[in-house]
């Protein structure tokens, strides 16, 4: 025993381990936040204050972290009895708890950089929303990573650490007694009620570079503090109008030339949409392609050349070039197109409870005679597609209904190539249309996303990178269109095809603008001439946009405009996160955030970056608080859904009324 041990009080050699795992802790915390920092690249400007912050705060949080992490350890060492703890099987103890808390730290940490790589953030709701679907996201992992070598590696770290540093990990304890130990624990227990109440994860957030402000964080805290906030009810976080007010502002917003609403009512936004003459009951398929960045795209400047046919396809359609994506997850994309309404907090509502029987674009296609289906090339019970999609008017059709004996050119965790889909899709098409009846498809793609990997021979980019996916991406969409064209229901079809969100989200700012900007195209070559279209819209105005192209006159409470029929200066879009709630009007960025914050900038379109909006516009403000808090009160009171009476014919505008619009005309 050595002096130091000797010498040192019965309680201090017990829990000495302690003082073993914070250094250890505080270490992998260091070394995870610089690789992090050199992973941000440019993000984070070469500044001592930056570097000073991150790594500051960052050693706060850690240590907050710390105390929440060790409580295995500080159990341990309460309650093992003292004869136990100081043999040698005492000592095996401890070495394999402190050897598995030191992989899993290290685990975490490791996990940290491939997230980041991902997501350009610490772990966040995206991470706690992932664990509920381990087999798509461990299989991911195993397919886009050399995991096994990882893990390997790993244990070796970890059994190295273990060796060099036994020291700190020898069981000693002179003669102490479990009341004695027992006030340890206590004070532990303190401590972390202490820190649970007086610490948030946004306290960071104070510099303005979201880069070094998620340095400034924890994973694990993170990772919990997203669990805590996974339903977070809108008037309890955020800024917030009296209710009377907000519904008033919305109908006001929602008031366009061809809409009249249904009823005074102050909280019923139901209108009637009027356009003049017949509908076309053209077919509609709309394609909504996983994570597909706007400037993937030669047309907007990239020079690698990964999309040639979709290039191509803009001078052939009606295309739209300023549109911008209500998130970043694919279920956001979906909840846009499907209910056309802003995003709320939390969980998308294709995850949320009660999300049964809501008012969706299906409803209004189902009125007229159409099928609508919702055809996905993966697993449809990934994060509740197929529950929502089947409960909201639609029939989903995934990867078990493809028929045992049809050829998979390629498939991975996420799903079966998107040439496969684009077949399975085609079949429902030929079968409906052998029905007699139009159908309305929204097909969701799966290949452009990690691991990348496509079928052989397809594209020239190297497999298994973003550049193949991309350009895969673009060869079977062009390879669709060809094989749609030979039927017979081509001629009558509209195909709508967009994204669901961009490849990435990160930035310097909390809500990048340039990582929600996607494309839209409308091709029907023989009723739409080619245009293209450079209004700000958002990705809630796009079944809107579509329904009025096909002069349908019906009952709405969508939040989305038709584009063509909005005066000009009044287009808006929602780009958010899952807690920071974005509106973009007139050039000005408005994000509401939780704790009844708020931020205004002007954003630079190309960078993502901002400037302050000095003083603040409290119209723009009251604009974005009226549409979130009202789509989250009617969704909190269940007011979204279907009513008996939607299905009530609307009349059309008689001729000599005019038109209100300046839609293309469909031929």
């Amino acid at each position: 025993m050595s002096a130091a041990d000797s010498s040192a009080s019965p309680l201090r050699q017990r829990f000495r381990p302690l003082w073993w795992l914070a250094f250890a802790y505080v270490a992998i915390g260091a070394i995870t936040r610089v690789a992090l920092l050199v992973m941000s690249g440019k993000g984070v400007p070469h500044s001592p204050l930056y570097w000073a912050y991150a790594f500051g705060v960052g050693l706060l949080y850690d240590l907050i972290t710390y105390i929440y992490i060790a409580w295995p350890m500080v159990l341990f060492l309460w309650l093992m009895p003292r004869r136990a703890y100081v043999s040698r099987t005492g000592q095996w103890a401890l070495y394999l708890l402190a050897a598995l808390m030191l992989y899993w730290l290290m685990f975490v940490g490791a996990s940290e950089l491939v997230f980041w790589n991902e997501f350009g953030t610490r772990f966040n709701f995206i991470a706690v929303d992932y664990l509920v679907y381990t087999t798509e996201v461990i299989g991911n992992i195993r397919e886009s990573y050399p995991l096994g070598r990882w893990l390997g590696l790993l244990a070796l770290t970890v059994l190295i650490a273990l060796l060099v540093s036994r020291r700190g990990l020898r069981t000693r304890d002179a003669g102490t007694r479990f009341w004695q130990r027992a006030k340890v624990a206590l004070v532990w227990l303190v401590l972390t009620v202490v820190t649970v109440v007086a610490f948030k994860g946004t306290l960071k957030d104070r510099t303005d570079n979201n880069f070094v402000n998620e340095l400034s964080g924890n994973g694990i805290y993170e990772f919990f503090a997203a669990f805590r906030s996974s339903h977070l009810e809108y008037s309890r976080f955020y800024t917030t109008l009296p209710d009377e007010r907000a519904f008033r502002d919305v109908r006001t917003m929602l008031k366009t030339p061809e809409a009249t609403f249904v009823s005074n009512d102050p909280r019923d936004l139901t209108r009637e949409i009027r356009h003049e003459g017949p509908e076309k009951r053209l077919n509609v398929v709309l394609i909504s392609i996983e994570s597909f960045s706007a400037d993937f795209m030669q047309t907007f400047g990239d020079d690698r050349g990964i999309t040639p046919n979709l290039d191509k396809l803009v001078d052939q359609s009606l295309f739209f070039d300023n549109l911008y994506a209500n998130g970043t997850r694919t279920v956001r994309g979906l909840e846009a197109l499907s209910l056309a309404i802003p995003p709320t907090p939390g969980d998308s509502l294709i995850k949320a409870h009660n999300n049964e029987d809501l008012f969706s674009v299906a409803n209004v296609f189902n009125a007229r005679g159409y099928q609508s289906d919702f055809v996905y090339g993966g697993y449809g019970y990934f994060d509740n597609m197929n529950y929502f999609f089947n409960h909201n008017g639609y029939r989903a059709v995934d990867r078990n209904d493809i028929n045992k004996d049809d050829p998979i050119h390629h498939e991975n965790v996420w799903g079966v190539a998107d040439e496969d889909l684009y077949t399975l899709a085609m079949r429902q098409m030929d079968s409906i249309h052998a029905e007699g009846k139009p159908f309305f498809l929204h097909i969701m793609t799966t290949s452009n996303h990690r691991p990348f990997t496509v079928p052989a021979g397809r594209v020239k980019e190297k497999n298994g990178t973003r550049e193949a996916a991309v350009a895969y991406t673009d060869w079977s969409i062009a390879d669709f269109l060809k094989r749609a064209a030979s039927k017979p229901y081509f001629d009558d079809t509209i195909f709508v095809i967009t994204a669901d969100h961009c490849a990435s989200s990160a930035g310097r700012t909390s809500v990048p603008i340039n990582r929600y900007h996607i494309p839209l195209w409308i091709y029907a070559p023989k009723h739409i001439p080619p245009q293209r279209v450079h209004r700000l819209m958002a990705q809630i105005d796009i079944m809107p946009t579509v329904l009025g192209m096909l002069n349908f006159s019906y009952r709405s409470r969508f939040f989305g405009y038709d584009l063509f029929q909005l005066e000009p200066g009044r287009e808006r879009a929602f780009p958010a996160t899952y807690e920071k709630l974005g509106y973009l009007r007139d050039d000005v960025l408005t994000v509401l955030e939780p704790q009844r914050k708020l931020e205004q900038l002007r954003p630079d379109y190309d960078t993502g970056d901002g400037v302050p909006v000095q003083p603040v516009d409290r119209t723009k403000v009251d604009e974005a608080t009226a549409y979130y808090q009202v789509a989250a009160e009617l969704y909190k009171a269940r007011q979204l859904g279907k009513r008996p009476d939607d299905n009530t014919p609307v009349k059309p505008l008689q001729a000599q009324q005019g038109s209100a619009g300046a839609a293309p005309v469909l031929h």
